[in-house]
């Protein structure tokens, strides 16, 4: 695993699709919502260029589009990230708190992940703690 690069951490999500079982280290997480962002824009900026935007509210169809195929996935990739911090991913939900649930929310999502196994599934960097780097 200490091969992979941004592209692969951003993409294993999309390959473990609807997969809440298991654990996400922080790497996997950040990259793929850096991505998922990343898409936002480019799906808005299609939009505007193609004459779409507004279409659908204040967004056009294609972000609209991009916006429901990425509800699964990423929700999934949150639960699995709970769990390599030892939380359950119904604690996502802490998100409809207004404004301090999302920075609870953050702040697990930030959290290093437990060292070793937990109930959730074995260690995602192996046997040592939750950190693409190694001495």
């Amino acid at each position: 695993m200490d091969s992979m690069t941004p592209i692969d951490w951003a993409k294993r999500p999309l390959t473990k699709f609807a997969d809440f079982t298991g654990r996400a280290p922080r790497a996997e997480y950040w990259w793929f919502y850096l991505a998922v962002i990343i898409g936002y824009f480019i799906t808005m900026i299609l939009d505007s260029v193609l004459g779409l935007g507004g279409t659908l509210g204040p967004y056009g169809i294609l972000t609209c589009l991009f916006a429901l195929a990425m509800i699964v996935p990423s929700i999934a990739a949150g639960a699995r990230r709970l769990h390599d911090i030892g939380k359950s991913g119904w604690w996502q939900l802490i998100c409809l708190v207004p404004l301090i649930g999302a920075i609870i929310l953050i702040v697990f999502y930030a959290t290093e992940g437990e060292a070793g196994d937990n109930q959730y599934g074995p260690n995602p960097y192996g046997g040592a703690g939750g950190s693409t780097v190694r001495a």
